[in-house]
Parts: C-alpha cells; sequence; structure tokens
C-alpha cells in the first residue's frame, strides 16, 4: 500500500515566532498513525522546526535548494547547509519557482540529481498553466516536465521521490480542479512513469495533489484511486484546517 502524505509548504509566510505559536499548537494536536505529516517553513525556520518537532513524527522539508555543491551563488542554499540543520527532503520544481525564479526542466534535473546524490527526499512538482488546461496539450506538458526534470533517475531512486501534481491555474486562484480531473492526471502520471520504468515503481510512487486543498474538498479527492495526499498552501497555515485536512483519510 502506499504511503499517505499530507505536506504543508508555507511558501514565503511566518517568521520565528509566528512557527513557533503555530508548532506549539499543532504539536498538541493528535494526528492519525497511518498518514506522513510534513511541512515546508521558511529556511530562516528550519532548524527551530526540525529542534520543535525533533520527538514527533513530523519531517520538515525546505522549499527548494542549489543544485551545486558551493560557490558564489548569493542567497542560494546548498544540500549540505539543509542537511546540517536536519532536513532531509526538499520540494523542487514547484510552479511558483518555475515562474518567478525561471526554472527550467534541465535546473530541476541537475538539482534532483544533487538532491539524491546526498540522500535525500524530493517532492517533484509538475502541472500545466491554464492554456495548456484549455487546448488540450496539458498531458504533453507535463509529460515532458517528467520526463526533462525526473526520468534520468534509476529505478531504486524512486523510493525517494514523492510527485506532486499541481495544476497552475489552480493555486492561489480559488480554483480546484475536480475530483474527476485530478484523478485523470494521477493516473497518467503513475501510468507515463509505469511506461518508462515499470509497474512496480509506479505503484510504489506516492503522487500528492496541490491547488486550492480546502477541509471541505480534501476528502473527495483524497478518496480517489491515484491520490495519495496533498501539497498544501494557504490551508496548511492555520492549525485546524491543516489538521482538517490530514484527518480527511479517515
Amino acid at each position: 500500500m502506499r504511503r499517505k502524505i499530507v505536506a504543508g509548504n508555507w511558501k514565503m509566510n511566518y517568521d520565528l515566532s509566528e512557527t513557533e505559536s503555530f508548532l506549539s499548537s499543532f504539536k498538541e494536536q493528535v494526528r492519525p498513525e497511518d498518514v506522513e505529516v510534513m511541512i515546508a517553513p521558511a529556511f530562516t525556520n528550519l532548524n527551530h522546526a526540525f529542534k520543535s518537532l525533533r520527538d514527533h513524527d513530523v519531517k520538515v522539508v525546505a522549499q527548494n535548494m542549489h543544485q551545486c555543491e558551493s560557490g558564489a551563488y548569493t542567497g542560494e542554499i546548498s544540500a549540505k547547509m539543509l542537511l546540517s540543520v536536519g532536513v532531509k527532503s526538499v520540494i523542487l520544481g514547484h510552479s511558483e519557482r518555475r515562474e518567478y525564479f525561471n526554472e527550467t526542466n534541465k535546473t530541476l534535473a541537475e538539482k534532483v540529481e544533487t538532491a539524491l546524490k546526498h540522500e535525500m527526499a524530493i517532492i517533484f512538482c509538475v502541472g500545466e498553466e491554464e492554456d495548456k488546461r484549455d487546448n488540450g496539450t496539458y498531458f504533453d506538458f507535463v509529460k515532458k516536465q517528467l520526463s526533462e526534470g525526473l526520468f534520468h533517475i534509476s529505478k531504486e531512486d524512486w523510493k525517494s521521490v514523492i510527485v506532486a501534481y499541481e495544476p497552475i491555474w489552480a493555486i492561489g486562484t480559488g480554483k480546484t480542479a475536480s475530483p474527476e480531473q485530478v484523478q485523470e492526471m494521477h493516473e497518467f502520471i503513475r501510468n507515463t512513469i509505469q511506461n518508462d520504468f515499470s509497474e512496480g515503481v509506479a505503484e510504489g510512487v506516492p503522487i500528492l495533489y496541490g491547488g486550492s486543498v480546502k477541509p471541505d474538498n480534501a476528502k473527495e479527492i483524497f478518496s480517489k484511486e491515484d491520490v495519495d495526499g496533498g501539497l498544501i498552501g494557504g490551508a496548511s497555515l492555520e492549525v485546524e484546517s491543516f489538521m482538517k485536512i490530514i484527518n480527511a483519510f479517515k
């Protein structure tokens, strides 16, 4: 059985005191044992979150990292730096990184290689813009993101990979793909992995949905056969709403 996962991507939100306040309340919550929970705070709060959650079954994830080991890359963070503060997982390829910081499939392939070299787990994001959805090329677009950014890895490496499908037109817009649209793309992603690797690899890869997931729609989305959880944005910033999403698997 594939892992059930709910990951909160906090993006550029919450300073240290706000992070402390969230974690203090969140640690008191009773979470289902069969759901893997992750949070991705800002870089400045990663070590604090790691220390705060050291005795709790919640993984702390970085929102990004650079592909190089070190060097003259002002403002960037390396895999080694993340590992040194206790962080062993990273989100790569989020649509906001692709759009606002011009990350290409080639760049992401290099980041994937670096993360795997350092034995880090990866949440690899894919997803189409609204025009690709409207003109019917969304399958081809997502397949290219997968093949150029991720498919150079070995079968063994897939054990360290989670795929997150986030249609760009449904991130922060209030729009949400229908559960049927979500399942259709998740099934396509799984089949694409199977065609390039194997059925065993494809069946073992968790595929998360992200795109305006909220407490009132999470249960229906998570009930779909190929949906293994969610990469949650805004709704992960409030303990109550985040917990309702985590509990949506019940």
